[in-house]
């Protein structure tokens, strides 16, 4: 689990991708044919083969937060990078690019309702001067949450998608005789609404698709049913908010995993959306398909995902590759 320490920790917030692009590049090199940054900031990873192109994706970008305002005291005021969970964000800590830290508080005066608007950080600065030593307008930072193995369990921040990053380098690590022209691209701004994902096909220009990325659990008290649990196997996805999967995809993941007994589950994921409903509908369509990461507290800094789940999605990954998509 090395790699994924090293992704997951790594700093990358919606639309400054620069750091942990950099450290995705280092990690693939030995391993690609071309490796190209298209205009938005996709990272765009080729292994040539001889059949029809396949774009493999996976975002790389975290939630995060921005500076919007510094109060006469010292105090920042901030906006959001992707969805947060308001009631997981008051007391945790916040690291800027700068390396700068803060931590989020709010004024509790036992009300039920959180607003972003009345939070701030608090980076320990006792007036605006000295915060603007530190800090500006339009800065950028990222929750912390380190590392922790626990059992077959993994808890950690930007699980959401650095889960998925780690699948597709694994899975390119794998390749040997591709029976297709694949692209292993590593999108921005997802969190932002798919942002990199509508313009990656296009420089991409792919016949078929997969998309890595996370998906909620039905396994914990007071949810709402949903048939996916950690521990159980890498996710097909059926559909979600932004996509029907095309049924050719669908089955060819089905197929791949039951040929070599690669443990799945089903996914019909209600609310929420990925970068496999922006890739469809681009350049006219594109078939595509999404294995999922069954993931706890997803969007939190205590992110949990399960090390058999992700064997088996570089597994269902690798054996899509294998088999090709004709």
């Amino acid at each position: 689990m090395k790699l994924l320490k090293i992704l997951t920790q790594a700093a990358g917030p919606s639309g400054n991708e620069e750091r942990i692009r950099d450290v995705i590049i280092n990690e693939v090199k030995p391993y690609a044919d071309e490796i190209t940054i298209d205009p938005l900031g996709n990272l765009i990873v080729r292994k040539k083969g001889p059949g029809k192109k396949l774009m493999l994706d996976a975002h790389m970008d975290e939630i995060g937060i921005i500076v919007t305002y510094i109060e006469e005291d010292g105090l920042l005021r901030f906006s959001n990078l992707g969805g947060l969970m308001l009631n997981t964000v008051i007391s945790q800590r916040v690291r800027f690019l700068s390396g700068v830290s803060g931590s989020v508080y709010k004024e509790m005066n036992g009300e039920s309702e959180l607003k972003l608007s009345e939070m701030y950080i608090d980076i320990g600065a006792e007036s605006r001067e000295e915060a603007e030593k530190l800090v500006s307008v339009g800065d950028v930072a990222v929750f912390e949450g380190a590392f922790d193995e626990k059992g077959n369990r993994i808890v950690s921040k930007a699980l959401d998608n650095r889960a998925g990053c780690y699948v597709l380098i694994e899975a390119l690590k794998k390749v040997k005789e591709p029976k297709n022209d694949l692209y292993f691209v590593f999108s921005v701004s997802e969190e932002l609404g798919l942002r990199g994902a509508k313009t990656a096909p296009f420089n991409v220009r792919p016949d078929y698709a997969v998309a890595v990325d996370v998906t909620r659990t039905g396994d914990l008290p007071g949810k709402t049913k949903m048939a996916v649990k950690l521990g159980e196997g890498a996710c097909i996805k059926v559909k979600d908010s932004s996509v029907l999967c095309h049924p050719y995809m669908k089955a060819k993941m089905v197929e791949a995993a039951e040929k070599r007994s690669i443990p799945y589950q089903m996914e019909v994921l209600e609310s929420g959306g990925t970068d496999t409903g922006a890739i469809q509908h681009a350049i006219g369509g594109v078939p595509s398909g999404c294995i999922s990461l069954p993931t706890r507290y997803i969007h939190t800094p205590s992110e949990m995902v399960d090390k058999r789940d992700l064997d088996a999605a570089v597994a269902l990954m690798s054996a899509i590759i294998e088999d090709g998509c004709e």
